[in-house]
């Protein structure tokens, strides 16, 4: 969630209001947190994904426990609608991310919505997951502005770093 103004004086209330009442917001959350372990990439509002984010994040330090811990079932089968990806969350998404212990997740905004709301959109995802990347990778290109100067800032180094080196 992100910390503005009207958080800091929220009177009480934590969550944001999704929906018609804490109950839909709770279900909401669950069918896209479902909707994320399937197909490990999903395309939401982008306060949607924003909240869910953290729930993805806490059910994989959960899974990280193992399936032998009795609460780590309990969050996998309370957040996951459908039963049959309890197996993947154990077996596939904590193993992959066994080696870190913060940030298993990646959001990346897109365009608005064209229809009427023209509502803000994101991409929320699980990284490593086997989908082409949503930033394409950026070539190291030689012929750039910076790469030319640094170029040129690198040979008048060596040159001067030469130059000391002889007279002495």
């Amino acid at each position: 969630m992100r910390l503005t103004l009207q958080m800091l004086i929220s009177h009480g209330r934590v969550a944001r209001k999704m929906g018609l009442g804490p109950e839909s917001r709770i279900n909401m959350l669950r069918n896209l947190l479902t909707g994320l372990v399937r197909h490990e990439r999903i395309e939401t509002i982008y306060t949607r994904a924003d909240e869910v984010r953290f729930y993805a994040e806490k059910l994989i330090d959960y899974a990280k426990k193992g399936d032998t811990d009795e609460k780590a079932m309990k969050m996998a089968s309370f957040w996951l609608t459908e039963k049959d990806l309890v197996p993947k969350l154990f077996k596939v998404l904590a193993p992959r991310f066994e080696t870190q212990t913060h940030s298993y997740t990646r959001m990346a905004r897109l365009p608005n919505r064209e229809n009427l709301d023209r509502a803000k959109m994101a991409v929320l995802e699980y990284k490593g997951n086997p989908f082409p990347p949503l930033y394409p990778v950026k070539k190291k290109n030689k012929l750039t502005l910076i790469n030319q100067l640094l170029k040129g800032y690198r040979e008048e180094r060596a040159q001067q770093a030469a130059g000391k080196g002889v007279g002495n």
